[in-house]
């Protein structure tokens, strides 16, 4: 019996987090990225680029690869050692560009021109959803 239990409440814990997964908001994620991203991005398609690169088509391009934008020697560490923009790479880096490129650079030194953080992972799946509409 008690297994049984168990493996009702694992699988409905299993359901619950991809839901929780799947439930990002990419209406919400465009509010977000209009209040807090155009202070340094564009978002429309050959948007400029600002202090940040623009994020039209940002997951499909991929890292490093905005053309014209001066990445700083920390993010093309990163991208030269091969990450590329899932959802998790994503989520990582908006909540801690800094650390994020550390890691993926393999130096403790490395910085982000992006010192924007957004710290609540329902805010970074939103943007993340949204992020993925501009294509």
């Amino acid at each position: 019996m008690k297994k049984s239990v168990f493996a009702v409440g694992l699988v409905a814990a299993i359901s619950l987090t991809s839901g929780a997964a799947m439930a990002a908001d990419a209406a919400a994620g465009e509010k977000l990225a209009k209040q807090r991203c155009v202070a340094c991005h564009t978002l429309e398609q050959g948007g400029a680029n600002k202090v940040g690169p623009n994020l039209f088509n940002v997951v499909e391009r991929g890292p490093n690869a905005a053309e014209g934008f001066n990445y700083s020697k920390g993010y093309a560490d990163a991208a030269a050692a091969g990450f590329t923009w899932t959802d998790e790479t994503l989520d990582e880096y908006l909540a801690d560009p800094t650390a994020f490129l550390r890691h993926h650079a393999k130096d403790d030194k490395a910085r982000s021109k992006m010192t924007f953080k957004l710290p609540k992972a329902e805010d970074r799946a939103d943007v993340i959803a949204y992020l993925h509409t501009l294509k």
